[in-house]
């Protein structure tokens, strides 16, 4: 099972990547032309929403299968500190990537609630951004690559 959750959340994880590259540099690209906000913009946010909790949640699977997690029962949380790819792939990792998922989230409804296109494109820019900067920081690069 294991491999099996891990091959869909590694493959899933480029799409997330390519989507939430593609509505950043959309919202940036809406904020500072002053383009009118519409029903692509909101498709793209949208996917890119969904894209992101559906490899959270296959994550949270992956999180628990995997044979990391054993570390923690095994060692204790000061072992899996002092082991660099144990605290990449057991608490930085995760949560980076949970905090990347709420400001997209955060990012998402937020810009819904404002009326003109100026402020939607405002919120999504930093918010998608942020979650952006996040992803990217914490990809374990050795295994994509």
């Amino acid at each position: 099972m294991y491999s099996t959750v891990q091959f869909i959340h590694s493959w899933w994880a480029y799409l997330v990547l390519l989507v939430l590259i593609i509505a950043s540099i959309n919202a940036l690209i809406g904020f500072f032309s002053k383009k009118e906000y519409g029903a692509t913009d909101f498709r793209i946010s949208l996917f890119t929403l969904i894209v992101s909790h559906i490899q959270l949640l296959i994550g949270i699977v992956l999180y628990f299968v995997s044979p990391y997690f054993n570390a923690f029962s095994e060692g204790g949380m000061g072992d899996v500190m002092k082991d660099s790819t144990l605290r990449l792939y057991l608490v930085e990792h995760p949560l980076m990537m949970i905090l990347a998922v709420v400001f997209i989230t955060v990012g998402y409804s937020k810009h819904k609630k404002k009326l003109t296109s100026r402020p939607k494109f405002k919120l999504l820019a930093i918010f998608y951004t942020l979650a952006l900067v996040f992803v990217l920081s914490r990809i374990p690069w050795s295994v994509w690559f």
